[in-house]
């Protein structure tokens, strides 16, 4: 990576003057964002960070004057061209030549691990990781609110996995429970076979919302329900088999969907394979004495400080049928006998907050310690997502409805090539805008969805990034003589062209910030810039035209700010297009 080059060297100088070992100041010397008002340096060093102030409060040395005295004592060399200092920081300038050498030479070097091999992660252990995301209920559409879970889930599995990790990606399925009593009931009042062949999903969906209805109005039904639902705990065949049936049709659309969606899982997983194993968890929690009888006839684990059941969690129903945080307790535990895996990642919607906190809470009770080392990735809720005909449902609707608004946007645009797949690339587009919307801001903040907002062609969306890239594809195609790996790099001394030089400098350390908190809006904002840079400088920095040195130096840095722009849209789950 460019930029450890160049630490290294920082922190080489520094080290010998404040007699730190080289490597202790690594972390603190960070890469200065690019500024569009002002040149700026390239490095700087918190001076608070690095020297330790023994003395008393009130004679403390000032800031100020310890940093000005400490860029004193540094001296430019090869690598160094300027030292300077601001609040509290020393800034360092690289040399022009070798800011751009190095960084050119570093991003083709390393292709997709540019950013990645870099010693900001040389310590990082390499881990087994188990993510259980997306989880939508069988028998029912894919419903929108799955779609975070689903994006999420994937943008973390991939920069694990960028990362060197081991990662086992899981659909925990949600495929057993009440809602099958209901589901199963429904159908045998009001299920039509034939219309379950033709639109499985459709029809399921459509029994389960008249049978929650009538349920409403009729007891009887309620009793009907649970009659179908413990002869499916119970291993009744002929229940077993309707339910079963409910599965395939239902594992069969998901399939279908996760393809558009462009994200795959190792494992199929659901909440059935533990109904029996729950059973082994409740003998567990009894014989540590940990399962205790309520007057209505449940069994809960007693949570609270004082032992007084003034925080419990309910783990067995009256009638002995188990719950979903007993399944929940039964799949970990397999899971980590299964994987032995260092870590556990559960990405939900954050209204799971306190499930999952009491999940992890009788893990530990049980005396398993590698509970601490699970984690729950939440999300917000997307507020008024609608397509043209109203409010949405399904999540088919929302990718179609992305497709065919992009479609439009795309045959009215005066700058559309002709396509060979127009639909395929309307839907890429479509997919990077939803993506992009839903990864700017924090994780666990709610956000209102606006589909002019989100499919704008310019601004700080999904399709300003794929038409960047698929422009600066298009340079290259163009120039596709003119190529060279041996370039000037005195041609790369404009602004315009140090700016994206500097960006591209940064990249490790987004990467870097995003894998501590797992949060995407890092990688986001940085592709924002880097293409709103890139742009700055397709228009300034010409290729077409001008000298065949100065050409193919130009070149070559859009060649550099469009593959770093495909590894960050990767990571983010965006296939990158190179036509619009």
């Amino acid at each position: 990576m460019a930029a450890c080059h160049f630490r290294r060297s920082i922190a080489s100088q520094l080290s010998r003057v404040l007699n730190l070992p080289p490597e202790n100041l690594i972390k603190s010397i960070s890469a200065v964002p690019v500024s569009k008002k002002r040149p700026v340096a390239d490095f700087q060093l918190f001076v608070g960070s690095v020297i330790e102030n023994k003395s008393s409060d009130r004679s403390k040395p000032d800031l100020q004057l310890q940093t000005q005295r400490l860029a004193e004592k540094l001296k430019c060399d090869t690598v160094v061209s300027e030292i300077s200092t601001g609040p509290g920081t020393v800034n360092f300038t690289i040399n022009r030549e070798l800011l751009a050498k190095t960084v050119l030479q570093q991003v083709f070097k390393d292709g997709s691990e540019y950013g990645i091999k870099s010693e900001l992660f040389s310590t990082l252990p390499r881990r087994k990781i188990v993510i259980e995301f997306s989880s939508p209920n069988i028998a029912k559409k894919f419903h929108v609110g799955h779609l975070r879970s689903t994006i999420i889930g994937n943008f973390v599995a991939n920069l694990k996995e960028a990362l060197g990790h081991q990662v086992t990606r899981i659909n925990y399925l949600g495929d057993w429970g009440m809602q099958f009593g209901l589901l199963g009931a429904g159908f045998q009042q009001f299920g039509n076979e034939e219309e379950l062949q033709s639109n499985p999903l459709q029809h399921l969906f459509e029994v389960y919302v008249q049978v929650n209805k009538a349920a409403e109005e009729d007891e009887n039904i309620k009793k009907l329900a649970q009659d179908f639902f413990r002869k499916l705990e119970a291993r009744d065949e002929q229940t077993l088999s309707m339910w079963q049936h409910f599965r395939d049709f239902s594992i069969e659309e998901y399939v279908r969907i996760y393809k558009r969606l462009g994200v795959h899982f190792d494992e199929y997983s659901g909440e059935s394979f533990y109904q029996e194993k729950s059973q082994e968890v409740l003998k567990m929690l009894d014989t540590k004495g940990l399962l205790q009888k309520t007057i209505k006839g449940t069994r809960v684990v007693d949570l609270s400080e004082k032992r007084d059941l003034s925080l419990s969690s309910t783990v067995m129903r009256s009638d002995g049928t188990s719950l979903y945080i007993t399944r929940d307790l039964a799949a970990a535990i397999d899971r980590m006998k299964k994987y032995n895996c260092d870590t556990m990642i559960y990405v939900t919607d954050k209204s799971q907050n306190t499930h999952f906190e009491q999940l992890f809470q009788i893990l530990k009770l049980m005396g398993y310690q590698w509970a601490e080392r699970c984690q729950h990735v939440s999300f917000g809720l997307v507020q008024g997502m609608k397509t043209r005909k109203g409010e949405v449902v399904f999540l088919e609707d929302v990718l179609n409805e992305a497709r065919s608004r992009m479609l439009q946007n795309m045959a009215s645009a005066k700058t559309t090539k002709e396509l060979e797949n127009p639909l395929e690339t309307a839907e890429k587009i479509g997919l990077a805008a939803l993506i992009i919307q839903d990864f700017k801001g924090l994780l666990s903040s709610d956000y209102q969805f606006s589909w002019d907002r989100v499919l704008q062609s310019r601004g700080d969306t999904g399709v300003f990034l794929q038409y960047t890239h698929a422009r600066l594809h298009s340079l290259e195609q163009m120039c596709r003589n003119r190529q060279s790996t041996d370039i000037n790099t005195a041609c790369l001394q404009d602004p315009q062209a140090i700016s994206v030089l500097q960006h591209l400098l940064r990249y490790d350390e987004v990467l870097y910030k995003s894998s501590e908190d797992l949060q995407p809006k890092h990688i986001v904002s940085y592709l924002l810039t880097l293409s709103h840079l890139a742009a700055v400088a397709h228009k300034t920095l010409p290729v077409k035209g001008s000298a065949p040195e100065l050409a193919q130096a130009r070149l070559r840095l859009f060649q550099a700010a469009r593959s770093v722009l495909a590894n960050g849209m990767k990571l983010l789950g965006i296939t990158p297009v190179t036509q619009m």
